[in-house]
C-alpha cells in the first residue's frame, strides 16, 4: 500500500501529491494507460539516497531470455512509466525490461531528496540499478528520460552497456515553443470531444483522442506538484567524453530539439553513435511508431551485445 501523503508543509525542492485522493486517483488512470500493454511480471521497490523508486518487471520466464542484457525504461516528465505500455510487450518478448517511476514524478516512488543536480540524478539512477542488482543495462530515456540517460553514459557509465534516447533532453535548451506545445496539448485535452480528433492531429499527441491517456495526463495534472528546473543540455565537450554505444531517435517534427542539426552533431561529438530521424512523428517516436521503435531499439541492443562490452572508461 502506498504511504499516506504528509500533512506538513512540502519542501520546495520535492515533487509531491497534492492529497491522497487525487493520488489514489491518479493510481487507477495509471492502472488503466497500464492495461493498454503487456502485464507487468514484478513489482519491486528499491531504496536509493533520494527515496524509494518502483520497478515494473517484464518478459519471459525462460533460460535464454533472462540471460539476455536486459532494458531499463525511463519516462519523461510529468508522467510515470505507463508511458511505455506500446513498447513493454514488443521488448519484453526478447529480453528483460525493467521500467522506473523517476522520483520528482507522478509515480509509485516515493522521493525524499532533491536529484534534478545532474550528479545526483545519476547517483540514483546508479543506486537503483544496483539495487535491482544490475550490472550491465540497455538504458532506454525518453524526453526527460533521454537527458537522464544521456546524463548516466557522461557520469556513470559502468552499467550502460548502450544508451537510447527518444526525441531527448539534454542536447538543446528547453524553447520557447516546446513548452507552448505542451500547454496547448493539454488544453485540447479539454476541447469538445469532436474536436478532438483534429487537435490531435495537427498536435501529433495522441493524449487528446486515446480516452485512457487522456485521464492519465488530467489527473497528474491535478494530483502532483513537480519541482525541478529544466535541465541544461550537456556542452560538446561533454558530449565528447561519451564512449557508451549510443543511439538516437529524433522526431521530424520535433518541437524539443531541431532534429537536422542534432542527427549531424551527435555523431560528431560521439564516435560510432547513430542518429536518424523518424518520419510522421514529432516528440513521441515510440509511441507514434512503436513496432518501427521497438525493432529498431532491438537491433541496436543486439549489435551491441554481439560486439562485446565496451572498454572501460577513464
Amino acid at each position: 500500500m502506498s504511504p499516506s501523503v504528509h500533512r506538513t508543509r512540502p519542501r520546495r525542492d520535492i515533487g509531491h501529491y497534492v492529497d491522497d485522493a487525487l493520488r489514489d486517483r491518479y493510481f487507477a488512470a495509471c492502472d488503466a494507460v497500464y492495461a493498454l500493454g503487456a502485464p507487468a511480471v514484478a513489482e519491486t521497490d528499491v531504496e536509493t539516497s533520494f527515496g524509494t523508486t518502483h520497478v515494473y518487471r517484464y518478459g519471459q520466464g525462460d533460460p535464454a531470455h533472462a540471460s539476455r542484457t536486459p532494458v531499463v525504461l525511463i519516462h519523461g516528465s510529468g508522467g510515470c512509466s505507463a508511458q511505455w505500455y506500446p513498447n513493454t510487450r514488443g521488448l519484453g518478448a526478447e529480453r528483460p525490461v525493467y521500467a522506473l517511476d523517476t522520483p520528482g514524478d507522478p509515480g509509485r516512488s516515493v522521493q525524499r531528496e532533491a536529484m534534478w543536480q545532474p550528479e545526483r540524478a545519476a547517483q540514483w539512477l546508479d543506486e537503483a540499478l544496483a539495487g535491482l542488482g544490475l550490472d550491465r543495462v540497455h538504458l532506454v530515456g525518453s524526453s526527460y528520460g533521454g537527458w537522464l540517460v544521456l546524463n548516466q553514459a557522461h557520469r556513470r557509465p559502468g552499467r550502460v552497456a548502450s544508451a537510447t534516447l527518444l526525441d531527448p533532453g539534454g542536447l538543446e535548451k528547453v524553447g520557447l515553443r516546446f513548452f507552448v506545445w505542451i500547454f496547448v496539448s493539454l488544453f485540447a485535452t479539454l476541447a469538445p470531444k469532436p474536436l478532438r480528433p483534429r487537435l490531435a492531429a495537427w498536435l501529433e499527441q495522441p493524449v487528446v483522442v486515446v480516452p485512457e491517456l487522456r485521464a492519465w495526463v488530467l489527473a497528474g495534472v491535478r494530483a502532483f506538484r513537480i519541482r525541478r528546473p529544466a535541465p541544461l543540455p550537456l556542452t560538446d565537450d561533454e558530449l565528447r567524453t561519451i564512449g557508451t554505444p549510443l543511439y538516437a531517435a529524433l522526431g521530424r517534427r520535433s518541437l524539443l530539439v531541431h532534429p537536422a542539426r542534432q542527427v549531424e552533431r551527435v555523431p560528431r561529438l560521439i564516435p560510432g553513435a547513430r542518429a536518424e530521424i523518424i518520419a510522421n512523428t514529432g516528440h513521441g517516436p515510440a509511441i507514434d511508431h512503436p513496432d518501427l521503435l521497438n525493432a529498431k531499439m532491438l537491433d541496436f541492443m543486439r549489435d551491441v551485445d554481439a560486439s562485446g562490452p565496451a572498454a572501460p572508461q577513464t
